[in-house]
Order: structure tokens, then sequence, then C-alpha cells
């Protein structure tokens, strides 16, 4: 922490003469010059008529959401109720005596790419098969997707496709859910435990281990680099600068905006926030779900009770409001841009806030303390209905309902967009926009925290377990909390933003590929309950 101090002493006049000479405008400039065509490759747009453009990266997460939704007959449904009772913890007992979720190995060392890596495949110890409970796991993920989207996503969704793109979201939403039953089952199935205990897992280690299993050992080498480089982009970026931007941003502005003490001083906000983040992170995913599985419960009840104080008081408003919805949805006016223009809004918003599909929540997942991988692929499966179907679909009725849905106000940014959503809640609770400010603070520092985890994981894949890499990049991401606070960076942040689904491609890829092993987990973990 001292050298966090110190480094930052050095960083702050930087970042102060940065600020004041336009510095940091010059480099985001020369940035977006280098980087802008990956930027249009992730982001690219296939048109259609009338005006309609469908981003590329929706068609593979959405397609693939569909076919998981019927390979594993309607998982999203089935297993609802069971992945509840599995984090009440039904079925702890028998979950710490089954039987291993890896695939049968005897050695506590095993070799990659002929370096030796201290790692337990299969533990023998019942309390050496994770790190935090399921209820942990899911918040921990949940911190990391349940934050600006469900506020200033939405309301620029339905900006764009008007009150019908909320019906959309909430379809995508449920699809999403298993898309994330499958990435967090094999997350769990292909993790590595070290001998302390520590866990590792995600995309990197199911891509690399579960392809190998299945005789693709190359392309899994390869792909799991790729995504991990990719992850360790989006963690600086979309998991961090944005995050921390955006929050100065209404902090500035509920206090007093240009004349507020913060003003030009974003240096500060970020160093107390970096303070923050780095107390958490320093110690692991236990430190890190010991904290989001108090804020991100806190976060969704004051917000979800906020929306639903404004439809008790508006009750009389609600049945317009899905009435709304509906003929929105399949019979939308012309400068909506049809019912395609209106679905592809809605999907949009739900791919873009829950990432089912991306990857990255089967980081934190895989730390999980269970021996049956499925167990977590069905708890993982409530993370898109809570952040989409729930919290995202309550803001949406609060705008539509509060009358603030324009179609003719669709260039909005995330700023505005939230400010927005503020003065939806104001003209029924006058004083929201004071707990919404707190909201979107702690929603930012949840999924800073969270991120940091992911990002961490994918930098020690590449570099190593030892304490010194481990350190570097917290450092490092630490120090991109006060950047990300004092700096001007709007292409950093988009180049950040193309990584983080970018890992959609070798995630997916990875995904239909093991999909077979993922029923094979699901059998047994059903086989295991009815046994019981």
């Amino acid at each position: 922490m001292k050298f966090l101090f110190s480094i930052a002493a050095v960083l702050l006049p930087i970042l102060t003469f940065a600020q004041e000479k336009g510095l940091d405008e010059k480099i985001d400039e020369g940035f977006g010059n280098a980087t802008g065509w990956f930027v249009s490759l992730i982001f690219y747009k296939i048109h259609f008529a009338d005006g309609i453009e469908v981003y590329w990266v929706l068609f593979p997460l959405i397609l693939g959401a569909t076919f998981f939704t019927i390979y594993f007959r309607l998982i999203n449904f089935s297993g609802f109720v069971t992945a509840i009772n599995i984090v009440r913890g039904k079925y702890d007992e028998i979950e710490s005596g089954g039987e291993s979720h890896v695939e049968a190995s005897t050695e506590s060392i095993h070799s990659t790419d002929g370096d030796l890596i201290d790692t337990i495949r299969v533990e023998q110890d019942a309390d050496h098969h994770g790190e935090v409970s399921h209820f942990q796991a899911l918040t921990a993920a949940l911190s990391a997707t349940v934050g600006l989207g469900n506020i200033a996503g939405v309301a620029i969704a339905l900006s764009i496709g008007g009150a019908g793109a909320t019906f959309w979201m909430i379809v995508a939403g449920f699809l999403g859910m298993a898309s994330k039953f499958v990435e967090c089952t094999l997350g769990v199935k292909y993790r590595e435990i070290s001998s302390d205990g520590t866990v590792y897992g995600g995309p990197m280690y199911y891509l690399r281990n579960g392809l190998k299993s299945k005789g693709l050992t190359g392309l899994g080498k390869v792909l799991a680099v790729v995504f991990a480089i990719m992850c360790i982009g989006g963690s600086f970026g979309g998991g961090n600068m944005f995050q921390v931007n955006q929050a100065f941003q209404l902090v500035e502005n509920i206090t007093g905006g240009e004349a507020s003490f913060l003003h030009g001083r974003g240096w500060l906000f970020g160093v107390v926030m970096a303070i923050l983040v780095g107390i958490v992170i320093i110690g692991g995913i236990k430190k890190i779900a010991k904290v989001t599985d108090k804020i991100v419960p806190f976060m969704v009840v004051i917000y979800v009770s906020a929306a639903l104080f404004v439809l008790i008081m508006k009750y009389d408003m609600i049945g317009d409001a899905i009435s709304q919805i509906f003929s929105g949805a399949f019979a939308p006016l012309s400068v909506a841009g049809g019912v395609v223009g209106v679905l592809v809004q809605g999907f949009k918003r739900a791919a873009f806030s829950n990432e089912a599909g991306i990857g990255s929540a089967s980081i934190a997942h895989s730390a999980v303390k269970t021996k049956y991988a499925a167990s977590e692929g069905l708890v993982a499966l409530l993370e898109p209905f809570i952040d989409t179907v729930l919290v995202c679909t309550m803001t949406a009725l609060v705008l539509i309902i509060t009358g603030f849905v324009d179609t003719s106000n669709s260039g909005m940014n995330d700023a505005q967009a939230i400010l927005l959503t503020s003065s939806a809640f104001e003209s029924v609770i006058s004083w929201f926009p004071y707990v919404l400010t707190l909201a979107v603070v702690l929603f930012a520092f949840s999924s800073m925290i969270s991120w940091s985890y992911y990002g961490f994981q994918a930098w020690s894949y590449l570099f190593g377990r030892s304490k010194r890499v481990e350190y570097t990049y917290k450092i490092l991401f630490c120090l991109f909390v006060i950047i990300g606070s004092a700096a001007s960076l709007g292409s950093v942040l988009n180049f950040s933003d193309a990584m983080i689904f970018a890992m959609m491609v070798p995630n997916m890829i990875g995904l239909f590929l093991l999909a077979p092993k993922v029923k094979e987990e699901l059998v047994r973990f059903k086989t295991a309950i009815k046994g019981a």
C-alpha cells in the first residue's frame, strides 16, 4: 500500500498538468488513431433496410444463447427453483461429500508447456475445493454486471427503440441464462486449485484444458491466450476507468457541477476510490466476496425498492406501461426502425448488461466451494435474471410510467442517460438523485473490485502466479482508477469495451465445443440430488 501511495504522489502532478494542458486529449486522439480499426471491427454494424443497424457481436451471443436454451431443454426455466435451493444451502451436504467434479488425476503437480505448476486438479480434502460460497460467488459476479448499464444503458435503449425494447430485453435476459449456465459450469469443471487452496479458473482454463481433452490442444492454447489478453485490457478500461469516470461525473454534478469543489479535481476522487479498491482487492477473491455479498444485495434492494415505490405511487399507469411495451415490441412506430430495430435495441441492452456469453462471470463462479460443477452453473443462471429481467425491467418501467421515454433524444451518452433516469425517479421521489448517486458510486466500486479479480486471473495465466506478478497487476489496477477519474480518455475506453466483447469470440467457440461436457455434469449433479 505504501508503494501505491508513492506512485500516486508522482502520478498526481502529471495528471493535474495533463488536465490543464489537454495532454490527455492528445494522447487519446493518438491512441484512437492507432486502435480505431479494432474498435470498428468489434463494433461493426451490419446494415439492414430502413436504417436498421445491428452489431455483429449480437448474433453469436443471441444465437448461442438460443442454442443452449434448446440443447439443455429450457434449463433457464427448469433449473430456476433448483438454483434458488442451491443458494439457500439445501444441497450443501451433498456437494461437500460428493465425488470430484474434475476428471481423474492423481498428480498434485502437473506440467503445462514444460513448466511445473503447483496445482492440485483433484482435491481429496473437502476443505480445499473452493474459496467462496454459492451466494458469494453469485454476488461477486453480479457486482461486475449490475451497474451503470442497468441505469444509463436502459435509458439509451428506450430512447432509440421506445418502450417495446423492454420486451426484447427481457426475452434476451431469459435466453442469456442458458449461456451463463454453460460457461460457469465449465469454469468450475476445469478450474485449477493451488496447494494453498487458491482457485484459478475461467475461460482461460476451460479453453486450454477442456479443448485438450477433445484433442484440440493447439486451438485451446491459442483461444485461451487471446481471451486472457482481451480480459486484461477490459479490466483496466471498461471494468475500471469507465466505471470511476462515470461515477465521478455524477458526483461532480450533484455537488454543484462547475461550481463544485471537485470540478477539475477528478484525481482526488480517484485517489479515494483507488485506496478503497486497493484495500479490498489486496485480499483476493475471499475479501472481494465478503464485500460484494453485502454491497450487491444492498444496492439491488434499494434500487428495486425505489422502483417499486414509483410503481405503487403510479399504480394506475402500470397497465398502460405494459400495453406500451407489448404494442411497441410488435407494432412500433416507423421512426423507431420497425420491429427488428426495437428487437435489436432490447437484445443489445440485455447482452451488454449481463455479459452472458462473454465468459467473464465464470472466473468469479469458478472459486465456489463445490464438487459438482453443474451446481454453480445453475446458480449462475440467476445472474441474468436478476441483472436484466429484474433490475433493467424496473428501470424501464419507471422511465415509461414517468414519461421519460423520448425517441427523439436518441443521441444521449451515458452521463446524460444517468441524469435522465435520475430525473425520472426524482419526479416521484424528490430526494432520490442523492440515493442514485450513492448507488452509482457503489455500483462502480463493486464492478471495479470484481473486474480486478477477472483481470488478475487472466494476468496470472499469462505471467505466472508469484506474489510479484500479483502485486504488479493490483498496483497497476489502482493507478488506472486514478487515471480514469482524472483524464478524458474516450478512445481508450472504446478500445477496452471492444476488448470485453472480443472475449466473446474465443469463449463462444469453447462453449459450443464443450457443451456435451456440461450435459454430463448436469446429469451427474441431478443424479446426486435425486439419490440424496
